[in-house]
């Protein structure tokens, strides 16, 4: 079965058939889902999730988008979740992200240090979101000792150079829609280095549909195009793609 390590279940663009759609995910061929929620809204929802079905696991934190919402008050909140929810199995989405002009930098790297030092407390994975901000990034990873737990560079877009820098800090590879691109060369070259061992398959769905699938609505069900062009570019069989990064991320976020 494969294991979506990445998705937003609880994004609008799934309002008109999220249960539906979800229902059918065992039939696609996808047997776990990891939610990664953005802001305290999407928490609750995940919670939601979670509770409705089995196969639906749960990591929470704070986009960095969103970080300017964050204040000593809803922090505690957010921290007690981790208390009283079952089947939390990582802290994310948090990170940097250096497009856009706001939140302002040193708001953002208060709070994916903070979230670091959570995920450390409660000795769970990381789930990275890193744009534009390599250096930074890979700083406050180091910084904050993130290999003694590990986590995963979601949605990775950067060099080999930095993704062996990664492997470094104990780090997986979320390997999305994108590697399916014509023009993805940098992201395709990153997959050929990297090994199997430290690849996970996601979607970040509802974004970054996959081809044949590009420009739409993105979904679990399309992680197969995904994982068939990991297998050409490694040389495998798409079988052991599905089998490895399966393994991957049931190790690394300690599920049975």
């Amino acid at each position: 079965m494969i294991f979506e390590s990445h998705a937003h279940y609880d994004d609008k663009a799934f309002d008109g058939d999220r249960d539906e759609l979800l229902k059918l995910m065992p039939e696609n061929g996808v047997g776990y889902i990891l939610n990664a929620s953005s802001s305290l809204e999407s928490i609750q929802k995940t919670l939601a999730l979670m509770e409705n079905f089995s196969f639906i696991y749960g990591a929470f934190g704070i986009h960095p988008s969103d970080t300017q919402n964050l204040n000593e008050e809803n922090f505690t909140w957010l921290k007690e979740q981790f208390k009283t929810a079952g089947k939390v199995v990582a802290v994310g989405e948090i990170g940097l992200d250096y497009y856009w002009n706001e939140p302002g930098r040193e708001i953002q790297k208060k709070w994916f240090g903070r979230q670091l030092d959570l995920a450390k407390e409660k000795k769970l994975p990381v789930i990275v979101h890193s744009r534009e901000a390599a250096k930074d990034t890979l700083d406050i990873l180091h910084d904050k000792e993130v290999s003694g737990h590990g986590g995963v560079m979601h949605c990775f877009s950067y060099s080999k150079e930095i993704a062996s820098k990664c492997l470094e800090l104990n780090l997986h590879i979320g390997v999305g829609g994108v590697v399916t691109f014509k023009n993805a060369i940098k992201l395709k070259e990153v997959v050929s280095y990297i090994p199997i061992e430290r690849i996970l398959l996601e979607t970040d769905c509802p974004y970054l549909a996959p081809v044949p699938h590009r420009g739409k609505r993105n979904t679990s069900a399309y992680l197969i195009h995904i994982a068939k062009e990991i297998a050409v570019i490694k040389g495998l069989s798409y079988e052991k793609v599905i089998e490895k990064t399966t393994e991957n991320a049931l190790k690394l976020f300690k599920i049975d």
